[in-house]
């Protein structure tokens, strides 16, 4: 999977929803984040890992990269995990969508205040305290897609398309 859209498309239907939901949030949420999908985690960058978040069969982890932020969750949401720097969401039909929220607009405000401080983790780092392998965290091959038709067979179908249009 290269992309995120190609990866929720793979997923089973309730696992689709709840997590497209927390990748719409947060890219609604978190302007200027770039996203990009790692092995089964979608990854969110700001200056570096910012959020990964990750579907399991019956649970979705989203793994946050500041700790000041999970740390203000920790009695407001069930399944915190201080030391992981995660939520894990165990019913998927009940995702906290406005705390969610509120834990990517911190996040973001929070990593604006770190860079302009040069406190920036790197991802080995946050890795580490996610839990995570440097081969969860990297980005997969190119797909390069070769066709197996004649370059004559190419020109006849563009020819076809144009006439088509």
């Amino acid at each position: 999977m290269s992309t995120v859209g190609d990866y929720l498309q793979s997923l089973p239907p309730d696992r689709r929803v709840a997590m497209a939901k927390i990748c719409s949030l947060i890219r609604r949420s978190a302007r200027g984040v770039r996203e990009s999908m790692r092995h089964a985690l979608a990854f969110y960058e700001l200056k570096g890992p910012l959020f990964a978040l990750e579907s399991a069969e019956k649970s979705m982890t989203l793994y946050v990269a500041e700790p000041s932020v999970i740390e203000a969750y920790k009695d407001k949401l069930p399944n915190v995990n201080l030391e992981r720097q995660c939520v894990v969401f165990a019913d998927l039909n009940r995702i906290p969508l406005d705390s969610i929220e509120k834990i990517v607009r911190e996040s973001v405000s929070a990593r604006r205040e770190r860079v302009a401080k040069g406190e920036i983790p790197t991802q080995a780092q946050l890795l580490a305290v996610w839990g995570l392998t440097e081969e969860d965290a990297k980005a997969p091959a190119p797909v390069v897609r070769i066709s197996l038709k004649s370059r004559d067979e190419e020109m006849i179908e563009i020819i076809d398309d144009t006439k088509s249009n």
